[in-house]
């Protein structure tokens, strides 16, 4: 199953922060990290290698307003979704959050559960969207751009539209294998003309750019009928 989703929390209330986090992480769903203020966030969101799910944004930090920052994101090409956080139940707080690129709005004090069910919803939709981004053994995988990222070697594969689909639709399988028809179905829609080579061509080819030793596949691996994607967090290529 793919790993933990990672989240930033930037709050400055650090007891609701700390407890956000340990609720978030107490079942291996989230992974998140905290953040106290803007600028600590943006170094988190910056850092070399950084990847995040979903943001949880205070509207009033020490440093300015989430607001005013949940627009920098959406002009800088953060496209994750923002589930903003606030004291005051107003309707212009809700208003102008949304104005600003938000995705919903919770208002303190909240249900946890009501948090969660709100965090998932979010993801499900951000999963289905074109602007999602996955971890895939040692990549990260934009399916938008088509492009697979190993970060620790600094290496960017490209891969072609159908190729992209292929790892995009078992990937959302979360681990269970996909008959070949499944692929082919979802992958080239309703055509006669495809048959299961043209299927096992691709994959051979996907397997060529992604497998650290293709003749020995540990990524996308073959079962019975069809094909499952593996989360092997320690592939390195050769």
């Amino acid at each position: 199953m793919p790993g933990p989703r990672p989240v930033l929390i930037v709050d400055d209330d650090a007891g609701l922060s700390a407890t956000l986090a340990e609720q978030l992480s107490l079942d291996g769903e989230f992974a998140p990290v905290e953040a106290a203020s803007l600028a600590e966030a943006e170094a988190r969101l910056t850092a070399d290698g950084a990847r995040f799910d979903l943001i949880l944004l205070d509207i009033r930090l020490p440093d300015g307003d989430g607001r005013d920052y949940c627009v920098r994101l959406r002009r800088d090409g953060f496209r994750m979704p923002v589930v903003m956080l606030t004291g005051v139940d107003s309707e212009a707080d809700v208003v102008s959050g949304l104005d600003a690129g938000a995705n919903d709005f919770i208002v303190k004090p909240f249900r946890l559960n009501e948090l969660l069910a709100r965090i998932r919803a979010q993801l499900r939709g951000y999963d289905s969207s074109e602007d999602a981004v996955f971890k895939v053994g040692p990549y990260l995988f934009r399916p938008s751009a088509k492009q697979l990222h190993d970060q620790a070697k600094g290496k960017r594969i490209r891969l072609t539209e159908k190729e992209a689909a292929i790892l995009k639709f078992l990937y959302r399988a979360g681990g269970r294998p996909v008959p070949r028809t499944v692929l082919l179905n979802d992958v080239w829609g309703y055509n006669s003309n495809v048959t299961t080579h043209t299927l096992e061509t691709h994959i051979y080819r996907l397997r060529q750019k992604i497998e650290p030793n293709p003749a020995e596949t540990r990524l996308l691996v073959t079962e019975a009928g069809g094909y499952r994607l593996e989360q092997l967090e320690d592939i390195t290529q050769a």
